[in-house]
Formats: structure tokens, C-alpha cells, sequence
């Protein structure tokens, strides 16, 4: 485990490392290269750099851990690539159906091979089902997301590079909105973050707006009309009192 910076959670897990390109949103992954960075650095579980593999090893991890945590699931990958077996995903979910006192977020661009295995998950309250929303064209991740039996459903509008439009959130309980950062971001426009909030108001969807990113994100900040926006999905507050 490691904690993490990402504002949305408060630590990562990786049962998997590795993935490759799918969508727009995939272009400059910050996961690739912090993976070859930690290639550079010697680090075992990156040995191959991105290439895709599963660490059984860690698979233990959560039964260690002191208190309730917010878990990002595999930050570093992810768990629906077609190179994952079947068997690992199982073996996934049984150790967070086994630690319901932790919270698993887990993100994906595959929402296809996750209603594949739907029947076979176990869908328990403590899991959390997003998928990557990055420009309209794939917009119908979120059409599959629904079809999941996740207790908590959500989306991650980062990065951000174009405006989604008109959005059906029925049934879906968060959406996080973030821009792009890194040496050649793609820009982002206030009008589309907007555009995402006010369909939230409409929906009653918790909303959380990430950063406006840049070259320079923390300089850029990550108000919004001179708020800052950290609404986590109500289903979560009532069951744990956050």
C-alpha cells in the first residue's frame, strides 16, 4: 500500500500493475511513467515497466491495515485489462468483500469485460465501480457502468479534454471532473466543467472537482468560482459517517 496525493482517496493497492492505450484519455498516463521511473529506480514489481502482470503477493495487503481507508485499487493499472485473468479479478474481490470496513474505489476503461464477469463479483457496499469519461465518444462506458450491480457507481471526468454534452447521471452516485496536467496538457475549459456540475445539481450527484491541471497544477489550483468542491457520495457518508 502507499499513501497517495490523489485528493479523491486517501491510500493506493496494486494486485496489478500495467496496462496499455484504449481512448483519448490514455495519451500522456501518468501510470506509464511513473512506471518507468520506478523501472529506472530498481524497484522489483516494475521490473518489466508497464507491461501488464499480476502480484498475488499483495493480495494480503488489506488484511494488515489499521482503521477504515479509502483504497484506490490498482492506480497503476487496470484491473479489467484483457491480460488479467479471470481468476485474479475473482481473487480481487473476495479480499475487499473480506475487508468491508475499507473502502475500494476502483476505475476502469473497460466497463465491457466488467459486466462480462458481473454475476460472477460479489458486489459488496464497500465497492466502488467508476469508469473513465473523457470526451463524448466514451460517454457509453457509463451506459455499461449502470448495468453493474455496484452498490456505488461513479465517474472520472479527468482528463477532462472536451465537453460530454447532455449526460444521463440516473444511477449514478459521483462524478469526479479533473483537467489535465504534465508537460503538454491538453487544455480544459470552465464551461464544460459547469456544464458537468449543473447536470450533477440535477441528478442530486455528489461532484468533485480535482484540479484545473496544467503544466503547473498546484499553481492553478482547484477552485471553482472561489470554492473548492470535495462531496463524496452520500450511500458512503451515511454508512460511515464521513
Amino acid at each position: 500500500m502507499a499513501k497517495s496525493s490523489i485528493e479523491w482517496t486517501e491510500m493506493t493497492w496494486n494486485p496489478t500493475t500495467g496496462c496499455t492505450k484504449i481512448s483519448a484519455g490514455c495519451k500522456f498516463c501518468y501510470a506509464e511513467i511513473m512506471s518507468k521511473r520506478l523501472q529506472a529506480m530498481g524497484v522489483e514489481k516494475y521490473s518489466e515497466g508497464f507491461k501488464v502482470k499480476v502480484h498475488p503477493e499483495a493480495l494480503s495487503a488489506p488484511y494488515s491495515w489499521k482503521n477504515s481507508k479509502i483504497v484506490f485499487v490498482n492506480s497503476m493499472s487496470d484491473l479489467f485489462h484483457k491480460s488479467i485473468p479471470d481468476y485474479f479479478i475473482e481473487d480481487v474481490f473476495n479480499v475487499m468483500n473480506n475487508n468491508p470496513q475499507h473502502v475500494f474505489q476502483i476505475l476502469t476503461k473497460r466497463p465491457e469485460r466488467v459486466l462480462d464477469l458481473n454475476k460472477k463479483l460479489k458486489w459488496t457496499h464497500n465497492i466502488w465501480m467508476g469508469v473513465s469519461v473523457e470526451n463524448k465518444l466514451v460517454i457509453p462506458r457509463v451506459n455499461l457502468l449502470k448495468k453493474t450491480k455496484a452498490k456505488v457507481k461513479f465517474l472520472s471526468c479527468e482528463p477532462l479534454i472536451d465537453s460530454l454534452g447532455e449526460i444521463n447521471l440516473k444511477g449514478i452516485d459521483w462524478v469526479i471532473v479533473g483537467g489535465e496536467s504534465g508537460h503538454q496538457p491538453r487544455p480544459i475549459s470552465k464551461d464544460w466543467v459547469i456544464e458537468i456540475q449543473k447536470q450533477c445539481r440535477k441528478y442530486d450527484v455528489a461532484f468533485f472537482f480535482k484540479q484545473w491541471g496544467g503544466r503547473n497544477k498546484k499553481a492553478n489550483g482547484r477552485e471553482l468560482d472561489g470554492k473548492t468542491y470535495n462531496e463524496m457520495p452520500l450511500k458512503r457518508s451515511k454508512q460511515y459517517g464521513v
